[in-house]
């Protein structure tokens, strides 16, 4: 056990592999491998105050040890030695969470409060000094590209790209909170995402680039694609529901039903319907005309004694299966609000898309021993040949469709650090897309 205290990094000496360097809260330790132990050194601060966090090391051409603390203090111990040979004293305001030393041998520090990324020669030296801009956020990681490129990863999850002497670019950003809407388009390599950080973006699959992105005033659990793609539903955690053109990113409308989270929104093979999944138990029914931009309240499908998890729609436009949170499946007239109980009418419908994660064609998805909340989401691929789903051990599956035997078998992929929280596959089917909940990452599959 390396501290009692949270450790931030762990790095080998690269000319001295025996010698491992681990840093943290409070702390800076000199370990030594010797046969099947480690013999561990402490860094003595002597006359230097001792920062509250180590948080960032790296290592110089000649051997010494550099580290970044929260003090905005960079440190360098002499090779060989747990003392400290030079300081650089207030090179940042602030803590220093990120150093990079570049080929050449230049030493790159990247500070969080002041947003500073500063450049220092051997002899540091301040050789360079650029500011992030505020709406990036703090510096967190730095690494050197090809060439004199730098790439700097900030708190706001944006990966930025630039030289030294000019200026940083995002390159591609991220989420920053729990991530679950998810709609994919339905004739182009692009699809949508909204989080409860309230951001809602387009993206494109080619490039790995947003197209667009906007805030909106809530945060956002749930969107859909209308079948022209020309708008995209967008529904919140309070109630409300936004309707944005796909190409401008302006509002097209806005609604509110009830006032708890919407979970679903889905619109109708033919596009002459919305239905909306809430956690008040009801589904929501708009009729929808001017090709997405006009929408007029037909009603709520009530029935539901839990909270609506996941809506399909017949290929005809004319029945909605729905599950819930207490595992039942209804089906549904909409454009009447009713409830069809006949098994007759529901047993041979086609489905236009599948990921309701309870029904006969997707039993085969569930593990001995689940409890029912293990798998958040379902996914049929457009050609109705693989079945995905993601789950709350961080894994995306991939089974064959129909999926009607018990315990099917299935191909396992990692990736995320939490739980998955949406799957969909690309117009073509040449790719998934899958979302995670607390990592707040999107991932991108190539189905082969």
């Amino acid at each position: 056990k390396c501290s009692n205290e949270a450790v931030f990094a762990a790095d080998f000496h690269p000319t001295d592999t025996n010698i491992i360097v681990t840093c943290g809260k409070s702390h800076l330790y000199f370990w030594t491998l010797e046969g099947n132990s480690l013999i561990k050194k402490q860094g003595l601060f002597e006359k230097q105050e001792k920062p509250k966090f180590v948080l960032c090391v790296t290592f110089s051409e000649n051997g010494d040890t550099i580290t970044g603390d929260s003090s905005g203090n960079i440190l360098v111990w002499g090779k060989g030695t747990n003392r400290i040979s030079h300081a650089v004293q207030g090179a940042h305001e602030g803590g220093i969470f990120a150093l990079c030393m570049l080929r050449d041998g230049t030493l790159v520090s990247g500070g969080g409060k002041d947003r500073k990324l500063i450049s220092w020669n051997g002899n540091y030296q301040k050789l360079h000094k650029t500011e992030i801009p505020e709406q990036f956020g703090p510096i967190r990681t730095v690494a050197e590209g090809k060439g004199d490129v730098v790439l700097i990863g900030t708190t706001r999850n944006f990966v930025l790209q630039g030289t030294l002497s000019g200026d940083f670019f995002p390159i591609t950003q991220g989420h920053t909170d729990e991530l679950w809407g998810l709609a994919v388009h339905s004739s182009k390599p692009q699809f949508f995402t909204c989080g409860h950080d309230k951001h809602i973006t387009l993206w494109d699959a080619t490039t790995h680039r947003p197209i667009w992105n906007k805030i909106i005033e809530d945060p956002a659990q749930s969107a859909g694609f209308h079948p022209s793609a020309s708008v995209v539903a967008v529904g919140t955690l309070t109630g409300r529901w936004f309707v944005f053109d796909t190409e401008t990113k302006d509002l097209v409308t806005v609604h509110t039903d009830g006032n708890e989270q919407l979970s679903v929104m889905r619109y109708s093979p033919d596009g002459n319907f919305l239905a909306i999944g809430s956690h008040d138990n009801c589904i929501y029914i708009y009729g929808v005309s001017e090709n997405g931009r006009k929408y007029t309240r037909i009603g709520k499908c009530s029935g539901h004694s839990s909270f609506i998890t996941h809506l399909d729609w017949s290929v005809n436009s004319q029945y909605l299966v729905s599950n819930s949170g207490d595992y039942e499946i209804l089906y549904w007239i909409p454009s009447a609000c009713k409830q069809v109980v006949s098994v007759e009418t529901t047993r041979d419908l086609e489905w236009a898309t599948y990921t309701c994660t309870l029904g006969f064609h997707v039993f085969g998805v569930w593990p001995e021993g689940s409890d029912g909340t293990d798998i958040n989401a379902v996914c049929r691929s457009h050609g109705r040949k693989l079945l995905s789903t993601g789950d709350d051990f961080g894994k995306v599956h991939l089974f064959s469709y129909p999926c009607s035997q018990f315990r099917a078998p299935s191909h396992v992929y990692g990736g995320h650090s939490s739980h998955v929280t949406n799957v969909d596959f690309l117009c073509e089917d040449t790719h998934l897309i899958s979302t995670g909940g607390k990592d707040t990452s999107i991932m991108q599959w190539r189905v082969i």
